[in-house]
């Protein structure tokens, strides 16, 4: 019992030192990359533009989506899920809103949010959790769970 407190004192002072001492992630830079790149995918979809939109998906069979009771499996599958359901006039605004990031480490964060779609006849709304990855060419969406 004893030994398992002072592993748990050591670990949090560890972890303490290495923040402070500025070995851990730059939070603020993190949380400004990622809400740049929620805003640039609202303007994305907002100006009927999916490649944009989808532009910040990790490009690769391994990307993952959930929603409802369906889970998808790479990009190319989302893409064509958003063509088959989202044309015309069924297209509508979107917005991001109740956005809360979770910065793990300098390359991996995780946003919980609530985004909504305003369409000509209808309104749909519902959270999402979605995983970022940094990566060579950037932060990549690797996984998206909305509902």
């Amino acid at each position: 019992m004893k030994k398992s407190l002072l592993l748990m004192v050591i670990a949090s002072l560890v972890t303490l030192m290495t923040y402070s001492c500025g070995f851990g992630p730059d939070i603020q830079n993190v949380e400004n990359e990622i809400t740049d790149i929620l805003d640039q995918q609202k303007v994305s979809w907002n100006e009927e533009n999916i490649e944009g939109f989808m532009e910040y998906y990790w490009n690769s069979e391994k990307f993952t989506f959930q929603s409802g009771n369906k889970r998808l499996h790479g990009w190319d599958a989302l893409l064509a899920s958003y063509k088959e359901s989202y044309s015309g006039e069924k297209w509508g605004k979107l917005d991001f809103t109740d956005m809360e990031i979770k910065v793990l480490s300098n390359d991996i964060a995780y946003v919980l949010g609530r985004w909504r779609l305003l369409s000509k006849d209808s309104s749909e709304e519902g959270l999402f959790t979605i995983i970022f990855l940094r990566m060579p060419e950037g932060w990549r969406i690797v996984h998206d769970h909305s509902s």
